[in-house]
């Protein structure tokens, strides 16, 4: 099967979810949004896409490899190197000291220790009522993938059971068709 693209550039979301995207963009208007999991750069194009409509923000986007061609956009900058590394953790807690309200979407690895430590590098600069969007919540048996092994999901209720200051947010799941089922969580007062 061909996978969904936005502007030609395959996007590996559901449209349901990008429809949310489009919404947690505008409501929330971030400076930054940071995207662990470039893959073919699709999402990121569509965030720049919304960004472009809104006048505001930009896009960081992290991945382990640089696929080529990646789309190039004025309000997209690629990072190489894994989103957990400090190197890069500490680039993107500079930007985000320069840009201000931060929202993150992580779809990188999907292992719950990497997601976990994801969540615990960027859930600190994500501003209070800004999203933190855990990609991929559904596998490891949410219903997908069964055996998945702990994933996503168990690293999102690991993070919320340490007290984090999130809380899933039920009204972005309202397409019924997700692939972050209980994984938009907005930044609430600490």
């Amino acid at each position: 099967m061909d996978a969904a693209r936005w502007l030609g550039v395959e996007a590996l979301k559901t449209p349901q979810d990008l429809w949310v995207y489009q919404e947690i963009v505008v409501e929330t208007r971030p400076d930054l949004i940071v995207e662990t999991g470039t893959f073919n750069g699709g999402t990121a194009l569509f965030l720049a896409t919304i960004c472009d409509a809104l006048g505001h923000g930009r896009v960081v986007s992290i991945d382990v490899r640089r696929r080529a061609p990646l789309p190039e956009h004025p309000r997209i900058e690629y990072l190489t190197g894994s989103s957990i590394e400090p190197p890069i953790v500490d680039e993107v807690r500079k930007r985000a000291g320069e840009q201000g309200r931060l929202m993150a979407v992580l779809d990188s690895d999907h292992s719950r220790d990497h997601v976990l430590a994801e969540l615990r590098a960027y859930g600190p600069l994500v501003a209070e009522g800004c999203y933190l969007v855990v990609e991929d919540t559904n596998i490891n048996g949410h219903p997908a993938a069964p055996h998945w092994g702990p994933g996503p999901m168990e690293a999102l209720e690991a993070f919320l059971a340490e007290g984090a200051p999130f809380v899933s947010d039920p009204r972005r799941e309202k397409f019924l068709i997700t692939f972050n089922p209980q994984g938009f969580l907005r930044r609430v007062a600490s």
